[in-house]
């Protein structure tokens, strides 16, 4: 009795270290990605189940980075740019940034209205508004945290896809071969959708967000930490639970290829056109209430996401500017409606750009496409501020993070030129 005691008492402990690694580990898996992963497996089967087996620990080591710099400085990524690089470097930045994450907004926004239409019909314009104002509502007058606790329930419905993959009859060995063995063309395509599944994975909102919040977490903290020793305590927590949230992550996102796979892809539905589409993979477990299942799924991972890419691109914005970023501000103080103002105007840009007569399902994977594409230069930057001493001081990053955060940057770089490469060649 004792024993299980003492065990329970640390599972506590280990669940108590978890904060924003988590959050933005579920956060990752927003409607984007489930397209985009969705996309991968009807289209290239068992073998694009490598690309996220890949992604993990440069993902892992990325996030780990970007949280390290917030919580060491007690400033954001564009505060740190801002003072250790010159402004056309901090302006390029910060606008790639706000492109993406607008952009992203609208194809999570346009996808949950999407899902709701396929339960209830109804007009997709009104769903998208709707959508895009409780979004905002939400972040101005509630602490992401505290309504983050509710809406990740609904994320629950992504254990579906786990399954989905042990109801169908797989080949576990097939599939352990094109993991280590997949069978790829270099085409365009392919090298496309590796961009895509890289960019949903490795997104620069996660890089902005997580170090907000690290930042948050040391501001609202009993005071600075006093001593080498503290710090390093609290490093320790940052890679538990980054590590935590990013499997976790790529863990939903394994098994989302893996089902639209062993689903779709096996059925011969190789291109997913529509919301209805990507449902059908859930059809073996959820029977006709897989558009249910489907839209739970899509709209919780919505509500996660929304407020990250609108907070992160209004943390990096307000760093720019020189004013105080942060969810805690109250909307009554000036500050607080500088932020919030920024928070509107990327949540509300999203909604507008919904209105464009673009596919849902493309515009989805084009986001995430996108995300890696400008994911390359973000991630040189942050590379080179936690190496830096004089920004990190004695807590710059070690040989062995550096060596993983760099071979992320490289993966992704490389994979973005093959696909220009591919692109003019053709």
């Amino acid at each position: 009795m004792r024993n299980l005691q003492l065990r329970w008492r640390w599972l506590r402990g280990q669940a108590g270290k978890l904060g924003p690694g988590l959050i933005t580990g579920a956060a990752d898996d927003d409607p984007s990605g489930i397209a985009t992963y969705s996309q991968a497996g009807a289209q290239f089967g068992f073998s694009m189940l490598w690309t996220v087996v890949f992604t993990l620990p440069l993902m892992s080591a990325i996030q780990v980075i970007s949280a390290r710099i917030g919580y060491v400085t007690g400033l954001g990524l564009a505060a740190n740019i801002k003072r250790a690089f010159p402004r056309p470097v901090l302006l390029g930045v910060v606008g790639l940034l706000v492109l993406a994450n607008t952009l992203n907004i609208a194809a999570d926004i346009a996808a949950m209205a999407e899902a709701l239409h396929l339960l209830a019909g109804g007009s997709l314009h009104i769903y998208a508004v709707t959508f895009g104002l409780a979004s905002l509502v939400l972040q101005v007058f509630l602490p992401y945290r505290a309504y983050v606790r509710w809406l990740k329930w609904l994320t629950l419905a992504l254990l579906a896809y786990v399954a989905v993959a042990f109801s169908v009859r797989l080949d576990w060995t097939e599939v352990a071969l094109r993991i280590a063995w997949p069978q790829l063309s270099a085409s365009r395509d392919t090298l496309l959708t590796v961009v895509a599944v890289f960019g949903t994975t490795i997104s620069p909102y996660l890089f902005f967000w997580q170090a907000g919040q690290e930042m948050e977490d040391r501001s609202a903290g009993p005071g600075q930490p006093h001593s080498a020793a503290e710090v390093r305590h609290h490093l320790r927590r940052i890679k538990w639970d980054t590590n935590i949230g990013m499997a976790f992550s790529n863990l939903v996102a394994f098994f989302i290829i893996l089902a639209t796979a062993a689903t779709l892809h096996a059925a011969g539905i190789t291109q997913i056109q529509t919301s209805a589409e990507a449902a059908q993979a859930l059809r073996p477990i959820a029977g006709e209430r897989a558009f249910l299942l489907f839209a739970l799924g899509v709209i919780g991972t919505g509500m996660l996401a929304v407020p990250v890419l609108a907070g992160s691109a209004a943390y990096a914005m307000a760093e720019a500017l020189g004013w105080r970023g942060s969810l805690s501000l109250r909307l009554e103080q000036g500050e607080g409606r500088g932020f919030y103002g920024l928070v509107a105007g990327a949540t509300l840009g999203g909604v507008a750009l919904c209105f464009l007569p673009v596919d849902p399902v493309r515009e989805l994977f084009w986001a995430a496409v996108i995300n890696g594409v400008i994911a390359v230069p973000i991630m040189a930057v942050m590379m080179r501020l936690a190496s830096r001493a004089d920004v990190m001081g004695a807590h710059a990053i070690s040989p062995r993070l550096r060596r993983m955060g760099w071979a992320a940057t490289a993966a992704m770089a490389l994979t973005v030129a093959a696909l220009c490469f591919s692109s003019l060649g053709g």
